[in-house]
């Protein structure tokens, strides 16, 4: 692998943007590039090609996207159909037509059907109804796979996607109103232990399946991506595990040290019932997660103190 090809890294100052910055460069890739949004408005077709004139990047990795919990999903269905198909087609397009050499499209596990086999294979895509409170973006990641397949198989293209499971780690997002449910429960249990353990509400039954991936394991699989020579367009990529929601909560709940009542909202919608990726396929090809949940937790969450003071929020 050549270490100075030059790689932009789409939604760099987010939390996988940042993992996978910080991972590459421990690794030696010494040229990437980044902008803010300030700097470069994805949705703008011609700004993006204007940059891409400019730098001429060998290599994209996407992890740009609007993302968020059932909250905002379910609320801004067309907002996240949109923005998110603008962003992707932006990149994918003018990656092709300037001769981007190897392209990373970061999708979701949101992607597959809301009653999908367990665990959940790549193959499995496209074969049924998705979860409705996240449909919107959910097309629109199915969109940009579906896009890379296509250029992968018309013009021998090295375009591929990547669908994590649920991510979260350092420079997760915390806001409640579209946090997705690992850092709003942290959160939520940090603020109610600093009020004399006061109960904690939390959305739907707790029964919901997840599988949970520490953001620096996802930036080690986009730089295994890098390393190896990959011959299909599209691998999941998860933990292998996954836990109920109320045990995620109580496993948050002991790391923060909260000692007050857990209640559940039933009123709220669980979302998709199980959603455990299979991820042998990536696996096979030499790569595998190395946190362990508790971890991880224990990590983002003394993160999450550290840098109390200077997060933002809405709510």
């Amino acid at each position: 692998m050549n270490f100075k090809k030059k790689i932009y890294i789409a939604g760099h100052n987010g939390m996988v943007g940042r993992a996978i910055s910080k991972k590459l460069q421990s690794l030696g890739f010494t040229n990437l590039v980044g902008k803010s949004r300030g700097e470069l408005d994805l949705t703008n077709r011609q700004m993006v090609v204007d940059f891409f004139k400019n730098e001429q990047p060998e290599i994209v990795i996407d992890a740009a996207a609007r993302v968020g919990g059932i909250f905002a999903n379910n609320g801004f269905q067309y907002d996240f159909l949109m923005e998110n198909l603008q962003i992707q087609n932006n990149l994918i397009n003018t990656s092709h037509e300037t001769g981007v050499e190897k392209f990373i499209f970061l999708g979701s596990s949101c992607v597959y059907p809301k009653y999908a086999p367990q665990p959940i294979k790549e193959e499995y895509l496209l074969t049924g109804s998705l979860e409705p409170s996240n449909a919107g973006y959910a097309i629109a990641k199915i969109s940009g796979i579906s896009a890379c397949k296509a250029l992968r198989n018309q013009f021998s293209k090295d375009f591929l996607s990547l669908v994590p499971t649920n991510l979260y780690g350092y420079f997760d997002n915390f806001d409640l109103n579209s946090s997705h449910v690992l850092p709003a429960m942290l959160r939520k249990f940090h603020e109610a232990k600093i009020k004399n353990n006061e109960d904690v509400t939390l959305w739907g039954s707790g029964t919901p399946m997840r599988d949970f991936l520490f953001v620096e394991d996802m930036a080690d699989a986009v730089a295994h991506c890098l390393k190896t020579n990959l011959s299909d367009y599209f691998y999941n990529v998860g933990s292998g595990k996954d836990v109920t929601i109320n045990n995620l909560a109580k496993t948050i709940q002991n790391v923060v040290g909260h000692d007050g009542n857990i209640i559940w909202d039933t009123t709220k919608p669980d979302g998709a019932p199980r959603k455990l990726l299979d991820s042998s396929k990536f696996n096979t090809t030499g790569w595998n997660p190395k946190t362990e949940l508790e971890n991880g937790i224990i990590k983002t969450y003394n993160w999450y103190l550290e840098n109390i003071d200077i997060l933002k929020y809405n709510n």
